[in-house]
């Protein structure tokens, strides 16, 4: 990894918003100093700084994923044809099969996919709480990944045995919060870029109690609490009433709530969340694979009436990336094409057509989600999310000649990103000043220092990596067979008061 505390990206083709939120693609040059953009001009004289030919590059702001559960990378491919009842039972409940090593392999592995797609930032909805050590080798994981993390720890029920399915008791024993409020005195890692968050969805513990948790939480500093927001048949509908109508119940609903899906979402609930500047994670692939309805980041997606969107104050997330890749450009274009779907049907089942697409359907409407939107659902706006001077240098630089981009780079480097490229055609991504993927390789990570006893090295490589995660995933697979699935899902399906009736034949 360079050493210089400069760098200079030379002859670039930067994608700069405007004041309006516009992307001006803008030949310029951009100096790096330290961990923030220092000058963006033409013609910018090296000096000592390290020079990056961006000659027939395009440089965009870092993505920004504002929803994630980083530790199931060990997971993967299990889950391609299931829905979101089999996934908590195939997926969320095996958190209890890691153990702190694993979970430090799966964090750092699943946030060093996510540079390699040219994500910088990740709310990190961490549902892996299963023991203080887990928490901890989470965190590890993430810092020493390179990227930048809101670690959002997450109280859960932990898995006490299987065959059959039970829970422990109490949810939220002394450790628990000890271990948050002694990790928010702690924070922030790795020279900021791994801040502390907050995760909730025990919603069954009571007003007063829940009350008296984001209290505990708010005194340990934390800016975003993020929340499951979802009302499927799946699960039972959700919470009665909603979760937002819940939350403005308690008195709990204010700016620092990001909430998770949110399909299904009537207006009141919309207006709700605008009213006090919440905010939402669309993850597009899951939800249209999990059954859990229209993504609701794309507002044209509900000219019908029957729900409502939030474009306005909508972001993208992952989710899970044991089910699909973690590009959220990938996010990005099937979002955004799927709402042109649902745009294009409502005309459609009228026999009518349009003209054209609304702006709010438009590649620089999607580019908007994954980068200023995301910055503001995370709170990070002043910081990242578009390339400015004095923000961070948090980039993502595509070679405009890849077979993907030749022509559509050139034409329109915005309609080129969403609707061509892959991660393969990302050369460089930056995070805080460093280099993190380089000539379309991952460079090698510093183990963060509390990780190495566990990790039993300073350094890694991508293939050091990945042999310990096939070996990990081997050793719990060899548990996860003995689970009698069918009689943990009958478990579930009762814990969530799951409505039998509802299922149909297939």
């Amino acid at each position: 990894m360079p050493s210089s505390t400069s760098i200079l990206l030379k002859n670039g083709v930067a994608l700069i918003h405007d004041s309006d939120n516009h992307v001006v693609p803008t030949k310029t040059d951009i100096l790096i100093q330290n961990d923030r953009i220092a000058k963006i001009e033409k013609d910018i004289e090296p000096d000592a700084a390290e020079v990056i030919d961006c000659t027939d590059k395009i440089i965009s702001p870092g993505f920004i994923d504002t929803h994630r559960h980083g530790w199931q990378t060990q997971l993967k491919g299990r889950h391609a044809n299931e829905l979101l009842l089999a996934y908590m039972v195939s997926g969320n409940a095996q958190a209890c099969q890691f153990s702190a090593k694993d979970v430090f392999y799966g964090q750092l592995a699943g946030m060093l996919e996510s540079i390699a797609a040219g994500t910088t930032t990740v709310v990190d909805h961490a549902h892996i709480t299963v023991s203080p050590d887990h928490a901890k080798m989470g965190i590890a994981g993430a810092a020493s990944s390179g990227i930048r993390s809101v670690y959002c720890y997450t109280p859960v029920m932990r898995i006490k045995s299987w065959n059959p399915l039970t829970y422990h008791d109490n949810p939220l024993e002394d450790w628990v919060m000890e271990t948050f409020s002694n990790l928010a005195s702690e924070g922030p890692w790795a020279d900021g870029r791994i801040t502390l968050g907050f995760a909730f969805d025990l919603f069954f513990l009571g007003a007063e109690v829940v009350k008296g948790i984001f209290a505990v939480a708010k005194k340990g500093g934390i800016q975003t609490i993020t929340i499951h927001s979802a009302h499927g048949p799946q699960l039972g509908g959700g919470w009665p009433g909603g979760i937002t109508q819940l939350l403005k119940e308690w008195d709990l609903l204010d700016e620092h709530i990001l909430f998770s899906h949110s399909n299904n979402i009537d207006r009141a609930d919309a207006d709700l969340i605008r009213q006090t500047n919440a905010h939402i994670s669309s993850t597009p692939s899951t939800e249209l694979q999990m059954a859990m309805g229209r993504p609701a980041c794309f507002d044209a997606s509900f000219l019908d009436g029957k729900s409502a969107g939030l474009q306005d104050h909508a972001s993208l997330g992952i989710d899970c990336h044991s089910y699909i890749s973690a590009s959220i450009i990938g996010e990005a274009r099937i979002g955004l094409q799927n709402a042109r779907a649902n745009f294009n049907e409502y005309y459609l089942q009228q026999g009518k057509t349009t003209a054209g697409l609304p702006d709010s359907l438009s590649v620089e409407a999607a580019f908007n989600l994954a980068t200023v939107k995301g910055a503001e659902a995370a709170r990070m706006e002043k910081d990242i999310g578009r390339i400015a001077e004095g923000f961070k240098a948090d980039l993502a630089i595509f070679d405009a000649l890849s077979p993907a981009l030749v022509a559509a780079a050139q034409h329109d480097p915005i309609a080129a990103i969403i609707l061509h490229s892959s991660p393969a055609d990302i050369d460089t991504v930056i995070v805080d000043g460093k280099v993190r993927k380089q000539n379309g390789r991952l460079v090698d990570t510093a183990v963060e220092e509390q990780a190495q006893e566990t990790v039993g090295k300073a350094n890694l490589s991508w293939v050091d990596v990945a042999k310990e995660l096939v070996g990990s995933r081997g050793r719990m697979q060899a548990e996860i067979d003995t689970i009698d699935f069918e009689e943990a899902t009958a478990t579930l399906k009762k814990v969530f008061h799951v409505d039998e009736s509802v299922f149909v034949a297939t």
